[in-house]
């Protein structure tokens, strides 16, 4: 059979099972990326019915999808509300790197990965999963909530710092020297501040370069404009999610409005082929060993993400119900642990990462939509009742 017709049977035949797997994911209440990853685990490298001619596609795909992902992280934030987040919420960036990088690390150095293999799980056990979490306050109707701007605040905070972090895990992980890393560095510093600098200043001659009223110019101008920058990114070794990341941030107003609306298909599409695509390359078999290391790591940075939301929520002077609501929800892992990974995976770092990441990813985002909805419980408000209540 013709290399291109298997292509268009495998490709078809998996965004058809997708879609199943996303509906009943949603009636669930849960996220369809585990479902996803375990799809592409399925029928990639030691798994039931291997796909062979769709594989590059996929990988171009999740590219595409990392992009897009990263634009639409920026396009919910404006270069006003990123700056009043720094300026309100720093201490509790500080907290949530502490807190929740430094175990991800010590976990790689006791494995016995080493030092450039702890850099990259650090991060994997840093970073929350913004797409997740904004998806389950939406469903769960807390947009409105007083703990969702200190919830916000933290992953503009992790967000803004991948763009410092990506390029020092690249430079890291391709055995750069000090001189090298540091010149990465400083380019991705450079760069970070010259986009919200003109972002800030200039931000609306950006957005007139695209109409608002045009769909279908807007979509292929904020496209273009994103994957332009996003490969110049890449090409100074700035991370490409990176350089997507800030074009969504310098995009605002009613540009930014309708840019979201004309995206968001476009976006689910590539980022269910890059969770695909990882689990594609991710061997089935590669998982068992390291799953009870993967619980353990869930387990014990669970813990260390809801002190980090009720510490944050407490300081902006939450109650303590939504105290406990923020540090639960911040606890789904995703989309950035899944690229660090990735990075790591490809640089040949250590290849019992994917697959760690791979179980952690899929743990935390099954069991943090559960414990979203914990809060919701009778039993757990009388429980923090209690705790609330002064002692005589």
């Amino acid at each position: 059979m013709h290399e291109t017709t298997m292509l268009l049977i495998e490709v078809g035949t998996l965004l058809l099972g997708l879609s199943f797997l996303a509906r009943g994911a949603r009636r669930a209440g849960l996220s369809p990326i585990p479902l996803y990853l375990l799809a592409g685990l399925a029928f990639g490298h030691g798994g039931l019915l291997p796909l062979s001619a769709s594989e590059e596609f996929f990988e171009v795909g999740a590219e595409i999808g990392v992009i897009l992902l990263l634009v639409m992280l920026g396009l919910e934030y404006s270069p006003s509300e990123l700056v009043t987040s720094l300026r309100k919420s720093a201490r509790s960036g500080v907290t949530d790197a502490l807190f929740n990088a430094v175990p991800g690390a010590a976990f790689a150095l006791l494995l016995g990965w080493g030092p450039v293999a702890a850099v990259a799980l650090g991060g994997v056990t840093w970073i929350s999963s913004s797409g997740v979490i904004a998806k389950m306050l939406g469903d769960l109707g807390r947009l409105g909530n007083r703990e969702t701007p200190v919830i916000i605040s933290v992953l503009v905070i992790e967000d803004l710092a991948m763009a410092f972090y990506l390029p020092l895990l690249t430079a890291v992980a391709i055995g750069a020297t000090l001189v090298e890393g540091a010149t990465t560095l400083a380019i991705a510093v450079a760069a970070v501040l010259t986009i919200l600098y003109v972002a800030l200043r200039h931000g609306q001659l950006i957005s007139r370069l695209f109409s608002a009223k045009d769909a279908e110019s807007l979509l292929l101008g904020v496209l273009g404009l994103t994957m332009l920058v996003a490969g110049v990114a890449e090409k100074v070794n700035v991370s490409a999610a990176v350089g997507a990341f800030l074009v969504g941030i310098a995009v605002s107003g009613q540009v930014a409005h309708q840019a979201t609306q004309v995206l968001t298909p476009l976006r689910d599409v590539f980022a269910a082929a890059f969770f695909v695509f990882f689990g594609l390359a991710t061997d089935p078999r590669d998982i068992a060993p390291v799953l009870l290391p993967a619980l353990a790591l869930v387990v014990v940075t669970t813990g260390t993400k809801i002190a980090t939301g009720y510490i944050a929520a407490r300081r902006a002077g939450i109650g303590v119900p939504g105290r406990w609501r923020a540090g639960l929800a911040l606890t789904p892992r995703g989309e950035f642990s899944i690229v660090i990974a990735s990075l790591a995976v490809s640089a040949g770092i250590e290849p019992r990462l994917a697959p760690l990441a791979t179980a952690y990813v899929l743990i935390t985002v099954v069991v943090g939509p559960v414990l979203m909805r914990l809060t919701d419980s009778p039993r757990f408000k009388a429980a923090v009742r209690r705790h609330a209540r002064p002692t005589p």
